[in-house]
């Protein structure tokens, strides 16, 4: 009498793998037909915008602490593919990255610090696939629209001059370049560019198009030169779903940007089930989530939708969210060139498998058992389905049928009694006569596979979470900074960056310089008014302090803040308490970012080319201001809001300096 033993009930003696049950569902695996699509890997994606921002800024050994559980091969997500933004000075989600090229005669290719993260991902995965894409761009790129494609060569000349700079100065291969952005593309553009990688020796980087949607599937059928410029169809956010032209294409076809969820138990889920049916559903080969790592102040936009949560570089704090290892089960048991078989499908009782193969004789199978509510991801809208407990038996066929043993991992999500399990490794289960029974209950991942070196790996416990410091200083007198933003500051809308006044021999000589003349190409709302908040949003009573220098003639200003309540795309309504000098020797308070709600103003004597020293303390619903120690207003009521960040800023895209920052907190 054949026995079959239940994981959740039984989990020591793992499941039994047995002859087929005539009460389980049949499920063959066989290469006899011959084999689907290649697996192109699983990937994480920084930037767009921002969103690795606190990374950095993490001590040692925490900081690669992280960078192991993200990249290092059979540690924990195992990342395939990293895709970066490739910064253009303007907001893209959550904040502000750096262009290599402010200006059209300026190249910097070591501000920001998706070049480090690249390094750092590459020094543990030397296999793994590097991606850029640009979100936004300068505007002298866009010659005064908010457009970049008027001018092809020059938007062309400008990306392919990062893929160059990327192997000139840090010795990384661009594999792939994306188009901008989610929401349209240009025909001639990606025409343009594929020329002009082949003119600068770089035929071997492919174009992702249109980085988006599948429509530009739709022209490449006709299109054929445009179909041969185009390596990848990338889509953002399919839903699991592909289109019928896309496939006729016969390219590879991407979910080149997914995820986005809160990175809880229900984010695993939502990861789990389209990691799987993508391929399942849509014939995507890869899949990328956005974002890679939560490391930017949970209060913008998306926070948390990383694949673990970095939040946190004052303390050393780091979470190894359950994405990360929902990733392992896939990630260390197949690599990118494996090959999809084309039995794969979706199980009778709801949830799905996929299975590869390397063509050596290896074998992985993924298998899902998501129900509905534990797997919804922020988008698109998940239409209802059922999963129920199910016996399943899979039958090794082809060159598979002579396996023997296949190793076990298993996660078990457990919402009900809330004590997950995630990836763990399971006594290898015994084949009889080529076949397997699993009994699946709602909520699990499991990885049936001949490959015996995956591992959870860990690191000692990161130390406990804290809030930001209450008092907290920078005069950013730091002589060859590693990188080109100052610790903490997180920038929404213009870039902040060191800065060396050589003609200064006094106490400024380091500063912060806010550096972009002109508003950029962007599909997020920048605001008129640049600003870097930095800091706990639940302060409420504080003092913010900073040394400040106008460069701009009669039309500079520039500002400190508290209380600063939005950030990201929605940084152009942020309201706080912003204390404005500017360089028409005037001053205001406002209670907006754009200026327009004026608690106070005044004559201030301020002037350009001239250093001064802002205070602006904050207390209850009462606020008031010094300049160069001297009380300049006093007795403002602030009646909201009642917490956010402290920041600073100018009055436009001009530059302007900063010195000797520094908040005190209640």
């Amino acid at each position: 009498m054949e026995q079959r033993v239940s994981a959740r009930a039984v989990p020591a003696l793992l499941l039994l793998l047995l002859s087929a049950d005539s009460s389980a569902q049949s499920y063959p695996l066989g290469d006899e037909g011959g084999l689907g699509r290649v697996f192109d890997g699983i990937g994480g994606l920084s930037g767009g915008g921002a969103t690795s921002r606190l990374l950095v800024n993490y001590a040692e050994p925490y900081r690669s602490q992280i960078l192991d559980y993200l990249f290092k091969p059979n540690f924990g997500a195992s990342l395939h593919i990293l895709k970066v933004e490739i910064g253009g000075d303007a907001q893209t989600t959550d904040g502000t990255e750096p262009s290599h090229m402010h200006y059209e005669n300026d190249e910097n290719y070591f501000r920001g610090y998706e070049w480090w993260l690249m390094k750092e991902a590459k020094n543990r995965n030397p296999n793994i696939t590097l991606i850029g894409l640009p979100w936004a761009f300068p505007g002298w790129v866009g010659h005064g629209k908010n457009w970049p494609y008027d001018f092809p060569d020059i938007t062309a000349t400008y990306v392919v001059n990062w893929i160059l700079g990327a192997k000139q100065y840090h010795d990384l291969d661009i594999q792939y370049v994306g188009i901008w952005n989610e929401r349209q593309f240009d025909v001639k553009y990606i025409k343009v560019l594929r020329e002009m990688l082949d003119r600068a020796g770089l035929a071997g980087v492919g174009i992702i198009a249109a980085d988006g949607d599948w429509s530009v599937a739709n022209s490449m059928i006709s299109d054929p030169y445009l179909n041969d410029s185009v390596e990848v169809i990338g889509a953002h956010y399919p839903g699991t779903v592909t289109m019928t032209q896309a496939l006729k294409t016969q390219k590879k076809l991407w979910s080149s940007e997914d995820y986005s969820t809160f990175n809880d138990e229900v984010g695993g889920g939502c990861w789990a089930r389209i990691l799987n049916q993508n391929y399942v559903n849509g014939h995507m080969t890869s899949t990328i989530s956005w974002n890679l790592v939560a490391s930017y102040y949970e209060e913008l936009p998306f926070g948390r939708d990383g694949l673990m949560t970095a939040q946190e570089p004052w303390s050393g704090n780091y979470v190894v969210e359950s994405p990360i290892w929902i990733t392992a089960h896939s990630t260390q048991f197949a690599q990118p060139g494996w090959t999809y078989l084309q039995t794969v499908g979706h199980l009778e009782q709801g949830g799905s498998y996929v299975a590869l193969t390397d063509g050596k004789g290896n074998l992985t199978v993924v298998i899902e058992t998501m129900t509905h509510d534990h797997s919804v991801c922020v988008r698109p809208p998940l239409p209802p389905f059922n999963v129920t407990p199910q016996s399943a038996t899979f039958q090794l066929k082809g060159s598979f049928a002579p396996i023997k043993e296949l190793q076990l991992w298993r996660t078990q999500f457990n919402f009900k009694t809330k004590t997950p399990s995630f990836f763990e490794r399971l006594t290898p289960v015994k084949l009889v006569n080529g076949s397997f029974t699993l009994n699946l209950s709602e909520d699990e991942v499991y990885t049936l596979t001949t490959v015996t070196t995956g591992r959870k790996g860990s690191h000692p416990e990161p130390p406990p979470s804290a809030r930001f410091p209450k008092a907290y200083k920078d005069d950013f007198d730091v002589r060859n900074p590693p990188f080109s933003e100052a610790p903490d500051f997180a920038d929404q809308t213009g870039v902040f960056e060191y800065h060396v006044n050589l003609t200064d021999p006094g106490p400024h000589v380091f500063t912060f310089r806010q550096v972009v003349m002109q508003r950029p190409v962007t599909w997020a709302t920048d605001a008129d008014q640049t600003i870097s908040v930095i800091g706990d949003y639940q302060w409420q009573n504080l003092t913010v302090t900073c040394d400040v220098f106008m460069e701009t003639v009669n039309a500079g200003g520039v500002f400190v803040a508290a209380r600063v309540d939005k950030g990201g795309q929605a940084v152009r309504s942020a309201k706080g308490v912003f204390f404005w000098v500017f360089a028409d020797g005037t001053y205001k308070v406002t209670n907006d970012l754009a200026g327009q709600t004026v608690l106070a103003e005044g004559r201030s004597g301020t002037a350009a080319h001239g250093w001064h020293t802002l205070a602006l303390t904050v207390q209850g619903q009462n606020a008031f201001g010094t300049l160069d120690g001297t009380p300049l207003w006093k007795n403002v009521v602030v009646p909201a809001p009642k917490n956010g960040w402290a920041a600073i800023g100018t009055r436009s895209f001009e530059l302007a300096q900063f010195d000797n920052f520094a908040v005190s907190a209640e």
